[in-house]
């Protein structure tokens, strides 16, 4: 046992969403218990890719993600909060009043639950290519977590999707040269990065796929492409490879805890409510009809979930205060 302590609100999750949903608890005067199983805060931007930027966060034009981070680390420490680093919690136990939160651990107690974990545990997409495994821990890579480290160097960069844009176009200014190869012809990024793509001068090959690598077992020096349902052949000389071919997501733990899931993610009604009472969620793991998976959203999603929590803590309290009053009052 951790502590007795019972906690108003619980936050399972230390990512963006998470921090701004422990700050945003913490205005409306309730006392709030933050876990995660990481050993920092700021979940996926923290851990995958700190320097890269982040363009959906409202009144940013853009901010790198660690930068992001720290902004939120900083304003959920404004009401102390309890931080618990290093935990995964693997059970929950309903009793009338309060639930036991159980980790890895020790055992943590709480009146509410809200769900911040992101698409919950992760590993990447890896390059189904023979002798790929012997180079990830040199010169092939699933994350960017410095750019820097790639100032002045030819890269291959693999992938359709948004990262794979992002970093394409966050190396542009410092690699000697990026190559992005994608399977199909189309991106599956947001058009506006597409145009920057194209307006860039980053060599795209579509639609092309990994055939080998060419190495000294130690570094690879050469890949050879192909054309995919073609018969071309290329072989680009580089001195780093990127794949960014996704992550495959698990709910682990979460997935026996009574909850209803939708598609590996938690469905909620728009007061952010799981079909457990007393459980909400926000963020990129929960469901409901129409929603995009943004930050922006989980940002939104939060206090929609704080403020149904304090109102079942506390039914005489309002559901919503404009964020002056709260502030003002918390002083």
């Amino acid at each position: 046992m951790l502590n007795d302590r019972i906690y108003d609100i619980t936050v399972i999750g230390a990512g963006p969403v998470g921090l701004f949903t422990a700050f945003y608890a913490g205005m409306r005067e309730a006392s709030v218990n933050v876990i995660d199983s990481m050993p920092q805060v700021g979940g996926q931007l923290a851990a995958l890719y700190p320097d890269k930027y982040i363009y959906d966060v409202a009144g940013f034009p853009k901010v790198k993600a660690q930068e992001l981070v720290d902004h939120l680390h900083e304003q959920a420490k404004t009401f102390s909060p309890s931080i618990h680093l290093e935990q995964s919690v693997t059970d929950i136990n309903r009793h009338d009043e309060y639930f036991e939160i159980f980790t890895t651990q020790g055992t943590h107690y709480s009146k509410t639950i809200i769900i911040t974990a992101g698409a919950g545990a992760f590993q990447p997409r890896k390059l189904k290519t023979e002798q790929a495994e012997q180079y990830e821990g040199s010169n092939l890579h699933y994350f960017v977590q410095k750019l820097d480290q790639f100032k002045n160097r030819r890269i291959l960069l693999c992938g359709g999707g948004d990262s794979a844009i992002d970093w394409s176009l966050a190396l542009e200014p410092i690699a000697e040269q990026v190559t992005l190869i994608h399977r199909r012809d189309k991106f599956r990024a947001h058009e506006h990065s597409v145009t920057q793509l194209k307006n860039s001068n980053v060599n795209i090959m579509t639609p092309f796929e990994v055939d080998r690598l060419i190495g000294d077992g130690n570094r690879i020096e050469q890949v050879a492409i192909k054309e995919v349902k073609g018969e071309q052949l290329e072989l680009i000389d580089v001195d780093d490879v990127i794949v960014n071919y996704g992550f495959v997501t698990s709910l682990g733990p979460l997935k026996s805890w009574g909850l209803e899931l939708q598609k590996n993610s938690i469905f909620v009604n728009s007061k952010m409510e799981t079909n457990i009472p007393g459980i909400f969620a926000a963020g990129d793991i929960c469901t409901y009809e129409g929603k995009p998976k943004l930050i922006a959203t989980g940002f939104g999603e939060a206090p929609i979930a704080v403020n149904h929590a304090k109102s079942m803590i506390d039914p005489k309290a309002k559901l919503s205060i404009h964020s002056t009053h709260l502030f003002e009052k918390s002083k």
